[in-house]
């Protein structure tokens, strides 16, 4: 017996897309220009290099892409992407 129920069409809301999308656009341009300025500093403070810089970068990126990714998961929270 399969009883499944009609699949109801769901709306986007792109007035709530478009506001996390922009959103998250100014608050990636901060946290990863954030990343490097962090990552350059910290390499020349404790005279790391070039090699101990790009290390510093992927680490502050892998930290910036959490963040950006709590971000969105939060806004997705207060600003629903689809309704019924």
């Amino acid at each position: 017996m399969n009883t499944s129920q009609p699949q109801r069409s769901r709306r986007i809301l792109w007035a709530n897309v478009l506001t996390v999308l922009s959103a998250a656009i100014l608050i990636s341009a901060e946290v990863f220009g954030a990343a490097f300025a962090g990552s350059w500093a910290i390499a020349n403070l404790f005279a790391l290099g070039a090699l101990g810089a790009r290390v510093l970068d992927g680490l502050f990126i892998l930290l910036g892409i959490a963040v950006m990714v709590q971000f969105v998961r939060a806004a997705h929270l207060v600003e629903p992407f689809t309704a019924d």
